[in-house]
């Protein structure tokens, strides 16, 4: 038996695969308790509710709690996925009752608050959109509106303007481009990189929801070096640990920072090994241990293209699962309309082969799970 750790996000499935393949016993809390992540999880608990209301203090540390109590082993700690970088309160609650396999919350708070993000791009002179705290006066460009500590491309909207400055939102000028993002692995001895190409889902409800990423793109080297460069610089100035992600959009050649992710992304579904070493390089990056051998990859590119129930609101049933599909909902879950419904992963020579097979994939993916459900 390995050892055990705990993982806490609104989806553990790619943490807890990636502990599987690297030797651990995953012990997850999530939003979901889909099909894959009960098959990769030791144990397991759903926080219901979280995805509509988020996490909250009480029901997360309960869970934990739980997890940790059962557990044969005492587990080693806590990784944190999605769902917490909006909730600062909430880290440094349950940093003070376990350990913290990941950035400290004061990290993930500066990687998240506008004001220190973008001050330290501008001290660090990496490009970034013109970003500001209150509306534009008068913007003659396109602006978005964007939620503090969001994630997942749901709460970005188009400025409207006479729209009056709200709590907990910031203004970002809009740039068209290429969406890269470098996917990182930050140890005491330096940092690795590896990029993706990412793209959105867009519904009349959420223009800018993310759809999915591809590995191994074709990115010039000049411009792969600037992204490396930026992620090392920013990365570092925020004092990240473990695994990170730094969205960026390509406009005329010049990259230019988005945002960061202070924990493990989306991007593990594409970028990890069938030895999970992303997640035993963040494990030993977090301890302070000697970092896994990086091994040269022969896996060809992979891409995850994420399946919305845009065609409207369901209810699960008993669906024939195909090997390429992964966040496998439970039969009877209701899935309301546009959330999401289920993954599909793509594998092929380039990354555009990929992506295009992951696209073909999730049409199949729409006609199988509404076909076997209630709407």
């Amino acid at each position: 038996m390995g050892q055990s750790v705990l993982i806490a996000a609104f989806s553990g499935r790619a943490l807890a695969q990636s502990a599987r393949r690297a030797g651990f016993e995953p012990l997850v809390v999530d939003a979901f308790g889909d099909l894959d992540t009960r098959q990769a999880a030791a144990d397991f608990r759903v926080v219901d509710g979280a995805m509509q209301r988020g996490f909250n203090t009480k029901s997360v540390v309960a869970a934990l709690n739980a997890l940790a109590t059962a557990a044969p082993v005492s587990p080693i700690g806590l990784i944190l996925g999605s769902g917490f970088e909006d909730k600062p309160r909430l880290v440094v609650s349950l940093a003070k009752r376990f350990r913290l396999l990941g950035c400290s919350p004061e990290t993930i708070a500066a990687s998240k608050d506008p004001a220190t993000f973008f001050a330290t791009l501008d001290k660090l002179n990496v490009p970034h959109p013109e970003t500001q705290l209150t509306p534009p006066d008068h913007p003659v460009d396109a602006w978005l509106t964007k939620r503090t500590g969001g994630s997942g491309g749901r709460h970005i909207r188009v400025f409207r303007a006479g729209v009056a400055s709200r709590r907990r939102r910031y203004f970002q000028k809009q740039l068209a481009g290429e969406r890269l993002s470098i996917g990182g692995l930050f140890a005491p001895g330096g940092a690795e990189f590896a990029p993706t190409r990412q793209w959105i889902s867009p519904s009349t409800q959420n223009p800018f929801r993310f759809g999915g990423a591809v590995s191994m793109p074709e990115i010039d080297a000049s411009l792969y070096r600037r992204l490396a460069e930026a992620a090392s610089q920013v990365g570092t100035a925020l004092g990240l640990v473990g695994m990170a992600s730094f969205d960026f959009i390509v406009a005329n050649g010049q990259p230019h920072l988005l945002e960061v992710n202070s924990r493990p992304g989306a991007s593990l579904d594409v970028l990890d090994d069938a030895h999970g070493r992303l997640f035993a390089g963040h494990i030993a990056a977090c301890l302070g241990t000697p970092m896994p051998a990086a091994v040269r990859s022969t896996r060809p590119a992979r891409a995850m293209a994420i399946l919305h129930a845009d065609r409207g609101p369901l209810t699960l049933g008993d669906i024939p699962w195909p090997d390429w599909s992964a966040d496998r909902g439970t039969p009877g879950t209701f899935v309301p309309r546009g959330a999401p419904l289920a993954t599909a992963l793509a594998d092929a020579p380039t990354a555009d082969e990929a992506q295009r097979l992951a696209a073909v994939r999730l049409a199949e993916f729409e006609d199988l799970i509404y076909g076997h459900s209630k709407s």
